[in-house]
């Protein structure tokens, strides 16, 4: 095999319309766009959706579900197993670690500590904790300063 007898599958490859080139072409006249009215007409461009009046399919859906977006204050929830899994004893936990440990992506300003998981180096967090949080820490040697 080489490059002289290389072929394309039959299909691969199909010639483009040209339309508007005479009534034997089967594409003449009105060049396949039908007559009359709006669509027939130069640069027409139909809106996403547009129905010729009648009232859009997605307007005549209900609207269903809900959304969270709006309610999201952009608050990073950090659990204390993340901390226990990313930090090593004796660290000190403040945004600017956790942002070198890859917790956060700068979406969300604000950064919590919760209490889901488990403890058992100490670490000095100097980041806003849950009650629950606060507990496993100091439990675990630790100190909250927030």
């Amino acid at each position: 095999m080489n490059l002289s007898n290389l072929t394309n599958t039959p299909g691969a490859r199909q010639r483009r319309k040209r339309v508007g080139r005479g009534c034997g072409s089967g594409m003449g006249k009105t060049s396949t766009r039908g007559h009359k009215g709006q669509a027939a007409r130069k640069g027409h461009k139909q809106k996403l959706g547009f129905e010729g009046g009648q009232m859009p399919l997605v307007r005549r859906l209900p609207k269903r579900g809900f959304n969270n977006a709006a309610f999201n204050d952009g608050t990073l929830a950090v659990n204390v197993s993340d901390l226990e899994r990313k930090f090593e004893a004796g660290a000190e936990i403040t945004v600017e670690t956790l942002k070198q440990a890859g917790f956060s992506d700068n979406k969300q300003p604000k950064v919590k500590v919760l209490g889901t998981g488990t403890l058992t180096k100490k670490l000095t967090v100097k980041v806003p904790c849950s009650a629950s949080a606060k507990a496993k820490i100091e439990q675990a040697g630790g100190t909250v300063v927030a």
